[in-house]
């Protein structure tokens, strides 16, 4: 029963990242990783067999000790990746934000300098004279 729920769930999750791609709800770089959980579950759905011999290889006495210690650091994972993100983007919005607000500086020292500055209307203005060539 477990085996088949862990199928479904894997194939589940491929559904889901393949419909927010086609959406573009979803970033590629976020989908690899999704893609990538659930082939490996879809893996250890497929051969529960292969968690058994981890679990030997890696001395866990109990298999699903070792699904939990590879989630939490999954977790973890994704916890750094995404603190890393946040603090691109911050540093992104406020490099934005001072850029903004020296070109709205710029364009407030323009207007007042072209509001201070006497109207070209053409009054007194005749432009060349071409009489005198």
């Amino acid at each position: 029963m477990i085996v088949a729920v862990g199928i479904g769930l894997a194939l589940a999750i491929l559904l889901i990242v393949g419909r927010l791609l086609l959406r573009r709800s979803l970033r590629e770089k976020y989908a690899v990783m999704w893609i990538a959980i659930a082939l490996v579950v879809l893996v250890l759905g497929l051969f529960p067999q292969l968690l058994l011999g981890l679990t030997d290889v890696l001395g866990v006495q109990v298999p699903a000790n070792l699904l939990f210690a590879l989630a939490i650091v999954l977790l973890l994972g994704v916890a750094l990746h995404l603190s890393w993100e946040l603090s691109q983007a911050e540093e992104e919005i406020r490099r934005v934000a001072e850029e903004t607000a020296i070109l709205r500086a710029d364009l407030d020292a323009i207007r007042s300098r072209l509001a201070a500055s006497p109207e070209r209307d053409g009054a007194g203005d005749d432009g060349p004279d071409h009489a005198n060539t």
